[in-house]
């Protein structure tokens, strides 16, 4: 399937790694010029390299800034062309305990889960409206419908992230703009493979092992059973942002291997 995306301009926050490194690599086999972005130089320089060596010919380039900074997010702006594409995915997350979450970390996790978005998302929408063509992607959670006891915090952020991106979608009534919400339920990016690991090894269990007692303990509900991989979840984003997508607007669309026991 064509999914038109030669010529289109996309940005992915939060891309050196993980699903959103598999976004942008998918972004880029389908002909969309991506943007990556990481807190470091030296990560994002390295994803840059890795596509470009993965995706002969394709158009790779990279500009860091970090989240929890809004200092670095305005100049990231500064630094940033037109794009037809924003894909809200950086954020961070903690199993902790509620009680010993302070009020910092409350905030951190606000500034860089939710303000990350807000403050792209306020910056590009005029910009995709103006020209009336545009798509804007929030990486949610199905944590933020099944708020998870071990990380209540990060949960609630990305229940926010539901919030701003169903508002935003009203915004864009009669054009050709959408505004959308992947939910991806539990998956084995480069974070979690190493709790996962790390949980095994404190019970002398094998990542196999562990990962099997993960669904079974924590996810019960999970039809999967298993960790999904980053490019399932690339493969739903991917299809959101082209223009394929245009009758999908306003949702938030679940790839959670059914963990989420609602129906929407």
């Amino acid at each position: 399937m064509d999914l038109q995306l030669n010529g289109k301009t996309a940005f992915v926050s939060g891309s050196t790694q993980g699903i959103g490194l598999a976004i942008a690599r998918s972004l880029a086999k389908e002909g969309a010029s991506v943007i990556l972005n990481g807190r470091s130089e030296n990560k994002v320089n390295e994803a840059v390299a890795r596509l470009q060596q993965a995706i002969p010919g394709a158009a790779i380039s990279g500009i860091a800034a970090d989240f929890s900074k809004a200092e670095d997010v305005k100049v990231l702006l500064e630094k940033l062309p037109e794009i037809d594409i924003l894909v809200n995915n950086a954020g961070i997350f903690e199993p902790k305990p509620f009680t010993d979450i302070t009020d910092e970390e409350w905030f951190k996790f606000f500034e860089v889960n939710v303000m990350s978005g807000v403050r792209l998302s306020r910056h590009f929408l005029p910009k995709m409206l103006a020209k009336n063509w545009g798509r804007i992607i929030f990486i949610s959670s199905e944590s933020a419908v099944n708020i998870p006891e071990e990380m209540i915090h990060y949960g609630t952020t990305k229940t926010a992230q539901l919030g701003v991106s169903r508002g935003l979608a009203e915004l864009t009534k009669g054009t050709d703009v959408t505004v959308n919400t992947v939910m991806p339920g539990p998956t084995k990016s480069e974070g979690v493979a190493d709790f996962v690991k790390q949980l095994g090894a404190a019970n002398n269990q094998s990542f196999e092992e562990a990962e099997k007692d993960f669904f079974k303990t924590a996810r019960p509900t999970s039809l999967l059973q298993r960790f999904a991989s980053v490019e399932e979840i690339a493969n739903l984003v991917t299809y959101v942002a082209s223009p394929l997508s245009s009758g999908t607007n306003g949702s938030a669309l679940k790839v959670d291997g059914g963990v989420a026991k609602f129906i929407i």
